[in-house]
C-alpha cells in the first residue's frame, strides 16, 4: 500500500497534523492490512469493525490505543479514500484516571548515579531538570541552552508550540562537562546519524536501564521523570499558573492533577483520624 500510504501521509501533512501523530495513524491502518494480508482499500466496513473487536477482545489493546488507531482508519477511510459513508462510530469510553507512581528525590539521584555512561546521564537530567517531554529533550539543539539567561528553550513542544523553561545552574555544569566531551555540532542529543536527534525509544531505553540498575521497580518509563519535576515544583511551592506554563500544558486542569500527587497536601497536618480525642470511657457501675 505505498501508494495509499503516500496519499494519506500527504492528506496529514497538509492538515498540519503532529509528526507522531502521524506515525500512529499509519501504523494503524498498516496493522489493518497485515491482519487482513490485502489492501485497506478492498476492505468492508464490518471487516474493519471486526479488526476493531479483534483489538478489544483478543489482543486486549488498551482502549487509549484503540482510539487512536480508529482515528487513523477515520482519517484513511473519510479523508484520504473519501469514503464517508463508511461507519467506525465506536461507543465512547470514559478513559481511566490513574494516577502516576511519583520517583522520589531520593530515587531520582540513584537514577542519575546508575547512569555512568556522560551523555546519557545528561539526557536523563535534564528531562528531569526541565520537565521535558521525551520527544522535546532529544530535539533540543545546542543553541537552545541560553547560560547567560538560564533558560533552555523548547522549539515547537506538542500542540507545534515553542516556550521558554528554566535552567538549572547544575543542569547547566553537567550539559558543558557533557558538550566538552562529545562536541555536539547541531542537535544537543544526537542519534548515531550527527546530523539526526536521538530517537525518543533509544531515551526511553536509557531511562528503562538505568531505573533497573538503580534498583527501582515503580511503573512507568521516561515520562516519569516529568511527572516527578511537576510534583517536586509544586512540593518546593511554585504555583500551579507557572508550572502550566513550564510544562507547556494547555489546560490549567492538567496541571491540577499533580495535586493529588504531592506529599505537601497528601502528608499535611490535620489528619482526621489523629484530630478525634481518643480517650477511655467510663464504665457504668452494674446493677
Amino acid at each position: 500500500m505505498s501508494e495509499l500510504s503516500e496519499r494519506m501521509v500527504r492528506d496529514m501533512q497538509l492538515r498540519r497534523l503532529a509528526d507522531r501523530t502521524q506515525e500512529s495513524y499509519l501504523h494503524g491502518v498498516r496493522s489493518l492490512a497485515k491482519h487482513y494480508k490485502r489492501s485497506p482499500d478492498h476492505l468492508t466496513d464490518r471487516e474493519v469493525q471486526d479488526y476493531i473487536l479483534h483489538l478489544l477482545n483478543v489482543r486486549k489493546v488498551a482502549w487509549s490505543t484503540c482510539n487512536t488507531q480508529v482515528s487513523g482508519m477515520k482519517f484513511f477511510y473519510g479523508t484520504t479514500l473519501g469514503r464517508t459513508s463508511t461507519c467506525l462510530a465506536i461507543p465512547p469510553r470514559k478513559v481511566e484516571q490513574r494516577l502516576p507512581e511519583i520517583l522520589s528525590a531520593q530515587e531520582i539521584k540513584r537514577v542519575f548515579a546508575a547512569t555512568k555512561n556522560v551523555k546519557h546521564r545528561a539526557l536523563l537530567m535534564t528531562v528531569y531538570a526541565a520537565g521535558l517531554r521525551v520527544g522535546e529533550a532529544v530535539r533540543l539543539k545546542v543553541t537552545d541552552i541560553d547560560g547567560n539567561r538560564m533558560m533552555l528553550r523548547v522549539e515547537q513542544g506538542k500542540g507545534r508550540k515553542d516556550r521558554y523553561t528554566t535552567l538549572s545552574p547544575r543542569l547547566l555544569v553537567e550539559l558543558r562537562g557533557y558538550w566538552k566531551q562529545y562536541r555536539p555540532a547541531l542537535w544537543l542529543f544526537p542519534g548515531q546519524d550527527p546530523d539526526q536527534p536521538m530517537p525518543g525509544d533509544t531515551a526511553y531505553q536509557i531511562y528503562v536501564k538505568a531505573k533497573l540498575k538503580a534498583g527501582i521497580r515503580k511503573e512507568g518509563g521516561i515520562h516519569a521523570l516529568r511527572h516527578a519535576y511537576a510534583t517536586h515544583m509544586l512540593e518546593a511551592g511554585v504555583d500551579l499558573r507557572t508550572l502550566q506554563l513550564m510544562l507547556g500544558h494547555r489546560s490549567l486542569l492538567t496541571t491540577q492533577r499533580y495535586l493529588h500527587v504531592t506529599q505537601k497536601n497528601l502528608g499535611a497536618p490535620g489528619k482526621p483520624l489523629d484530630l478525634l480525642a481518643v480517650s477511655k470511657k467510663k464504665r457504668l457501675p452494674q446493677t
